[in-house]
């Protein structure tokens, strides 16, 4: 039976604890922990938990309470410090996304992990969406041909509150706009299906609806791969719709997530045949048809993938190592949109912006915050349409 404790029990914190309670015979919820310790009590008996509640995540690991593994849910400017803490003590942690905010705390939590001879696994749930895993697997067989084109619309909507909350749309505290807080499941997502870190990024950074928030609302980004292909991330809180999604656009087809296929092919004249290539799509759909569902999605899913790894001492699909290089990509966005340059990777501990401290030094301040509140009545969210 493993121990879990979840810091932060603010709304993903919801999806963290009925991911666990999915496993009731191998795994236990035995504590909650919030600066706000009325909002773990009350999370408790929604859930109806037998554990006990803390306002101190060192006190929590002071108690004597056995713990094995711990969700870390905060927001992203405390990741780093939770997370060695609670590794120095010997625990397995769980980190929400974003990793760290920035490079120094990644490889920070890494080090302590190596130190602790612990299991750091950071969340990407979409992984584990069947059309995303699915997708990856048709990309792998290279039924598609190879990536030319990847195309990334992390494309959100959030009304102008949403940044009055005390934490959010600070440099300081939340450590970006959608960026790094929405675009990291989708960054990860391209890193997986790319199989490598770009060499170029160039990208532009826009506040166009959220005034009371310092950083972006928007970004646009263009990466440059080492085989000359290129791949366009969208960033927004500002799409009506929600339409999330990554397309590949392959030598030989289209193909997509939520799934869908397009093939092409030529006439002797250079321009495509009317219809494109049925043969080849019909291949396509065949595979794709024929890879089993998984057995859980999104964060239930990543939830038993780590729960197996601590099992069976084996590695999580999504390593720390997956977390930092999805950071590395959204500094060079935010490098490039501070600056108006072309940033090269890899980034070195050398960089000014390596810290998080040079990063506050070089954010651009689009507007600053103005209201803030400590909690919102309603903790209801939405969690994109990538099925």
């Amino acid at each position: 039976m493993i121990h879990v404790a979840i810091v932060g029990t603010g709304s993903i914190a919801n999806m963290h604890a009925a991911g666990l309670l999915t496993f009731p015979e191998r795994c236990r919820i035995v504590a909650l922990c919030d600066i706000y310790p009325e909002k773990a009590e009350a999370m408790r008996d929604k859930y109806k938990l037998d554990c006990q509640v803390f306002a101190d995540h060192q006190a929590m690991l002071s108690s004597g309470i056995p713990i094995d593994l711990v969700h870390i849910c905060t927001p992203p400017y405390v990741h780093c410090e939770i997370a060695i803490n609670c590794m120095n003590a010997g625990c397995n942690v769980v980190v929400e996304k974003p990793m760290g905010t920035c490079l120094a705390e990644c490889d920070e939590m890494l080090e302590a992990e190596r130190r602790n001879h612990v299991t750091m696994a950071c969340i990407a749930q979409n992984r584990f969406r069947n059309s995303v895993y699915k997708l990856k697997k048709v990309a792998e067989s290279g039924l598609a041909g190879k990536i030319c084109l990847a195309q990334v619309d992390s494309a959100w909507w959030r009304g102008h509150c949403y940044y009055d909350l005390w934490w959010r749309g600070t440099w300081e505290k939340e450590g970006g706009g959608p960026t790094l807080n929405h675009a990291v499941h989708h960054i990860d997502m391209l890193n997986w299906l790319e199989g490598e870190l770009p060499r170029e990024v160039m990208a532009m950074l826009a506040n166009v609806m959220h005034d009371n928030a310092e950083v972006e609302d928007l970004s646009l980004a263009c990466l440059r791969y080492g085989n000359g292909s290129l791949a366009r991330i969208t960033s927004s809180v500002v799409h009506h719709g929600e339409e999330q999604g990554i397309t590949l656009q392959c030598a030989d087809a289209r193909i997509s997530a939520p799934w869908d296929v397009k093939a092409e092919c030529s006439q002797p004249n250079g321009f495509p045949v009317p219809g494109g290539n049925q043969e080849l799509a019909e291949k396509l759909q065949e595979l794709y048809r024929g890879i089993p569902d998984l057995p859980y999605e999104g964060h239930t899913g990543e939830i038993d993938d780590v729960l197996t790894a601590l099992e069976t001492g084996g590695r999580p699909l999504i390593t720390g190592e997956d977390g930092r290089r999805t950071v590395e990509v959204i500094t060079a966005v935010y490098l490039s949109g501070f600056s108006g340059q072309t940033v090269t990777l890899p980034i070195g501990k050398e960089h000014p912006c390596y810290t998080f401290a040079g990063l506050l030094k070089n954010a651009t301040h689009f507007y600053e915050k103005a209201n803030s509140v400590e909690n919102f009545a309603e903790d209801k969210i939405t969690l994109g349409n990538m099925s």
